[in-house]
């Protein structure tokens, strides 16, 4: 979480963008994202440029050549933040408007791609030049204390950009629940994935679970991605796919992934749930937080899902779509509210007996109802399974996540307690877990067990409670304690009377 010196530069630049008439928080995100990239690609051609010149490669900055601003030619070095940042408010206000904005809008080569899909409409709203020389100031010194706030936390840049997320004030209303970065970090770690994957959040937003992804595949398959030209080819085009149904999301989306290197992601406009999405067994690996809102009309659900449960609820849906776009042996991590773990409707046990009798379920992790405040206090569970489309469920394994590093209230401030280290140890290894019993954190549990029970997943069904008894002093003790406090209170009274 975003907390002290931090919290309050971004308030201030909120504040700074309010009182310049921009008052849709969608709209100041927007803007504020739009001069994040602008000062990102100015860092991150540097580097690749350096890194260049180390390796003793030959690298062409985004910046070269000549570009039109007004009435006149300018080379691109003046679009660098670095360079465009000193200037006078005035010339600062024509180079942003009339020369970097339209810069980064056609920044990618192909035109059909979808950052310049999603670009195309983007709208440049700072209305002075007197505010944006302001703005720029405020974010140099945001971008001055996350480098120093950088050696005590790695993830700051994240909690900073999850910051100006949560000030959404439409957040939750429709079931859009911003993801906690570790918990995204901790749901890609579970499935490992590898270069040659196809990926997909059908539920896409900011582009999280895909940068998170990338993030880990840079990590692990480096060489591997930037010297065998098949493999990055894939990475940059045809590995990561996501839909959303918010065009700025999608934006947003777009620019968090291209600064992540991934140049051409296939993202589109899109309802996941309605027969606008045709794909079927296409992707070996699915990461999602879909969102929660309820009902929707059984006229806009694509028809096969509903054969599989017939429900309005979306989060049911969304089980039943990840099933349809996996590929056999394809495997997902997704978050569910609890209900859909115990509810005891039709189409509830429906999609559970789904996942459990025709595909493999693997693990259900309880997570606490504090994980996603202080915007919503839902409670909610990972579920993580393979499609196989002929069943293959022996053991379920199950957690109860007590700890995710951070209290579980409203201020949700770092802790020392923390299960998620152990939750991924002891996923990676599940045959260590066929020894814990029901009083433990973690077990494993039976296909036949859990069909008994109604394919009831909540982990309360199946957990053992350990009782320990309390011994408590006798009835004659307690009042031999209390005569002797009431004599030493009537004697302090006494002592005071004497001295008044």
């Amino acid at each position: 979480m975003i907390t002290g010196e931090l919290k309050h530069k971004i308030d201030s630049l909120w504040e700074t963008f309010w009182t310049g008439g921009l008052t849709n928080p969608l709209t100041v995100i927007e803007q504020i994202t739009y001069l994040m990239f602008i000062r990102d690609l100015d860092d991150t051609d540097s580097l690749r440029s350096k890194e260049a010149l180390m390796l003793d490669q030959k690298y062409t900055s985004v910046f070269d050549g000549e570009f039109t601003v007004g009435e006149k030619q300018m080379p691109g070095t003046q679009f660098k933040w670095s360079v465009f940042h000193d200037l006078p408010a005035a010339a600062m206000f024509e180079i942003v408007q009339n020369g970097v904005f339209p810069f980064i809008k056609n920044l990618h080569p192909d035109k059909d791609s979808a950052y310049a899909t999603y670009m195309a409409d983007a709208i440049f709203m700072v209305p002075t030049a007197q505010k944006l020389s302001q703005i720029v100031d405020q974010m140099d010194g945001i971008y001055d204390t996350v480098l120093k706030e950088k050696e005590k936390k790695a993830d700051v840049r994240g909690d900073l950009y999850e910051y100006l997320l949560s000030k959404l004030s439409t957040a939750g209303t429709n079931g859009q629940f911003r993801t906690p970065r570790h918990i995204i970090k901790m749901m890609v770690e579970l499935l490992q994935p590898e270069p040659g994957d196809i990926i997909c959040d059908p539920a896409f937003g900011t582009a999280g679970f895909l940068v998170a992804v990338g993030e880990y595949l840079q990590e692990h398959y480096h060489d591997e991605l930037a010297y065998d030209d098949e493999k990055k080819k894939q990475y940059h085009n045809t590995m990561f796919t996501g839909y959303d149904m918010d065009r700025t999301m999608l934006r947003i989306g777009a620019m968090n992934l291209m600064m992540h290197g991934v140049a051409n992601p296939q993202i589109a406009y899109r309802d996941s749930l309605s027969d606008q999405n045709t794909d079927t067994e296409k992707y070996t690996k699915i990461w999602a937080n879909p969102p929660f809102k309820g009902s929707l009309d059984y006229d806009i659900v694509a028809t096969d899902l509903l054969k599989v449960c017939k429900t309005k609820k979306t989060e049911l849906l969304y089980l039943a779509l990840f099933l349809r776009m996996l590929k056999v042996g394809g495997r997902c991590a997704c978050i569910v509210p609890d209900g859909v773990l115990f509810g005891s409707s039709t189409a509830h046990k429906a999609i559970r007996k789904e996942l459990i009798e025709k595909n493999r379920l693997e693990a259900v992790i309880s997570m606490p109802s504090g994980v996603f405040k202080p915007y919503a206090g839902v409670s909610t569970a990972v579920l993580v399974f393979t499609k196989t489309g002929h069943g293959g469920t022996d053991e379920v394994w199950f957690y109860n996540m007590k700890s995710d590093g951070f209290s579980l209230d409203d201020k949700r401030v770092e802790v020392q307690e923390n299960d998620i280290p152990d939750i991924i140890a002891r996923f990676q290894d599940l045959d260590g877990e066929k020894k814990r019993a029901r009083t433990e954190q973690s077990f494993l549990v039976s296909l036949q067990e859990i069909v008994d029970n109604g394919y009831d997943l909540s982990i309360n069904k199946y957990k053992q409670v350990e009782y320990v008894p309390e011994e408590y002093p006798s009835t004659q003790e307690i009042l031999e304690d209390l005569h002797k406090l009431e004599m030493e209170i009537t004697k302090g009274l006494e002592e005071l009377e004497g001295m008044l």
